[in-house]
């Protein structure tokens, strides 16, 4: 199983940001897919999960109405749309997948909100 993650970067408060992760490894269409986040010097979080069919998304509520996640089955592929970025959010971000009794992580994207 292989969690790519990439997007991120340096962005203003303000700002935007579109996180992609690219999965193999596993039938991709059959799971839901979630995104994780994790600051220096605090635990991993839980910051959004789309269903397999991507009928379902649920956020937490700290980037609720700022976060869109979405998903391309056919492209083995889902996304998180970071709007109206905030100095709080910067964390490793990192995609997950729970397959097979176990949960997957990418290697994670570093998110950097800062003016």
């Amino acid at each position: 199983v292989q969690l790519q993650a990439s997007g991120g970067g340096l962005v203003q408060p303000g700002g935007s940001l579109r996180l992609s992760c690219e999965a193999s490894g596993f039938p991709f269409s059959e799971y839901a897919i979630g995104w994780f986040r994790q600051a220096p010097g605090q635990e991993r979080e839980w910051v959004s999960c789309i269903s397999k069919h991507d009928d379902t998304t649920t956020y937490a509520d700290s980037v609720k109405g700022r976060f869109t996640i979405s998903r391309d089955n056919a492209k083995n592929t889902a996304w998180l749309q970071m709007d109206s970025l905030k100095p709080e959010d910067t964390a490793v971000y990192y995609c997950h997948v729970f397959w097979k009794t176990r949960d997957y992580w990418g290697q994670g994207t570093q998110v950097t909100v800062s003016s």
